[in-house]
């Protein structure tokens, strides 16, 4: 049996949805992407790749904050 993990589904989702041209989108076309994506950050939050990208951005974003001081 195939099972396929959902948050890989809508990375996939994802990837091809915005290749598309920016101009040939409609508003209903990129919220649906906004919540295609926000799904995702919910499933990957808890995961431990959520949690590194989290601690990754925090410290880029303490680095970009001492830098600027």
């Amino acid at each position: 049996m195939l099972t396929i993990n959902v948050a890989v589904l809508l990375a996939v989702i994802i990837f091809f949805r915005l290749r598309r041209r920016t101009q040939a989108r409609s508003r209903f076309e990129e919220r649906t992407t906004v919540v295609i994506v926000l799904a995702l950050g919910v499933l990957l939050a808890p995961t431990p790749v959520g949690q590194g990208i989290v601690d990754v951005l925090g410290q880029l974003a303490s680095g970009v904050t001492q830098a600027s001081r």
